[in-house]
């Protein structure tokens, strides 16, 4: 009896485990003139070092809340880093005026609404949630 409870419960947990495994996907609006971008380049605007985008537009990093799942392992799939890290790296530029995190957003649908009606926006959210008014520049994988 307590094996057929832990199958039961094994199975109903795979679909948030494959929630957990969607892809994160940087995106940008339909009207952005960057069709893609390397991890290098979105490393750099999403860590404030730069914030141009290819096309030379002033870039817009938006990010998502800090309880949000998909933040965690935007930043962990993009640089290796946890959580803490990014928070302590941030401390320090703060602090020292040098530059300022990506703007906050709410959720991924408000992501998805403030890429799609500015081309100086972008964002990340899980594959799943894209919409056809933005475009893909950039995925991360499941490791």
């Amino acid at each position: 009896m307590l094996r057929r409870y832990f199958l039961v419960c094994c199975f109903a947990a795979i679909p948030a485990i494959a929630a957990a495994a969607d892809d994160i996907v940087v995106i940008v609006s339909q009207k952005t003139a960057v069709n893609k971008m390397s991890r290098d380049e979105v490393i750099n605007i999403f860590l404030g070092r730069n914030r141009q985008l290819p096309s030379g537009v002033t870039a817009l990093p938006l990010d998502l809340p800090s309880t949000s799942p998909e933040r965690e392992q935007f930043y962990s799939r993009l640089t290796g880093k946890s959580m803490s890290e990014i928070n302590a790296y941030w401390a320090r530029l703060i602090f020292s005026g040098r530059a300022s995190p990506p703007s906050m957003v709410h959720s991924q649908e408000e992501a998805m609404q403030m890429v799609a009606d500015n081309r100086s926006a972008m964002g990340y959210v899980a594959r799943s949630k894209v919409a056809p008014s933005v475009k893909i520049i950039f995925e991360l994988h499941p490791e």
